[in-house]
């Protein structure tokens, strides 16, 4: 299990060029930037409420290569909630998210169910043509490894946020969300040392 801390660690996972980066800076920063820059492993962060109490959301965006196993091995040890995004326009990209979620198993074994991941088919944007992948499939292929999907694009905005708010709805061990005070604004790095309050009284998380 990861140590507790008043960080809320959610880990993205793809091969490269599926958006990730993408992915994350829209949610975080409402950009979104045509080119392609591989990333080794790039950390985001930003306020969220966590049993009523301020809490850090800290966003791994990880490199899609292969050469860091370590790095990714570690990434998923102390992960909270794990987001996994394919590009719709590529069948080999949701292939290579298969060895990735079996070491997600590996790692967290029994804890596992209790683990919010989200599976993304990214870049729904793009043309019929070029799709290689069906939502329908998206969709199957998270119910056989019994998680959830969304499909998504980072470009148009579609779907960002829900995706976001949908994994921190599925947290069982403590009330989640996106709202800060009442209030949906997301606000730059700020960490509260104060501990957790318990969770009773749990509410649904929803966004204003």
């Amino acid at each position: 299990m990861p140590e507790q801390s008043n960080d809320y660690r959610v880990v993205v996972f793809g091969a490269g060029g599926v958006g990730k980066s993408s992915l994350v800076l829209r949610f975080v920063k409402g950009t979104f930037r045509e080119s392609y820059i591989p990333t080794i492993e790039d950390t985001y962060r930003q306020v969220i409420s966590s049993n009523k109490t301020i809490c850090t959301l800290q966003i791994t965006d990880t490199t899609g290569s292969h050469q860091f196993p370590a790095m990714q091995r570690l990434s998923i040890s102390k992960g909270h909630a794990f987001i996994l995004v394919y590009s719709v326009s590529s069948r080999q990209s949701l292939e290579e998210l298969k060895p990735i979620w079996q070491t997600i198993k590996e790692i967290k074994g029994a804890d596992l169910p209790n683990i919010p991941v989200m599976l993304a088919g990214n870049k729904c944007d793009e043309s019929p043509e070029i799709r290689e992948v069906s939502a329908s499939e998206g969709q199957t292929q998270a119910q056989a490894w019994g998680i959830s999907f969304m499909e998504t694009s980072a470009k148009t905005n579609h779907n960002v946020t829900q995706l976001f708010q949908e994994l921190l709805n599925m947290e069982k061990n403590r009330n989640v969300s996106l709202q800060v005070d009442g209030k949906g604004k997301k606000k730059k790095e700020k960490v509260v040392k104060e501990g957790e309050s318990s969770a009773s009284g749990r509410e649904k998380c929803h966004i204003m």
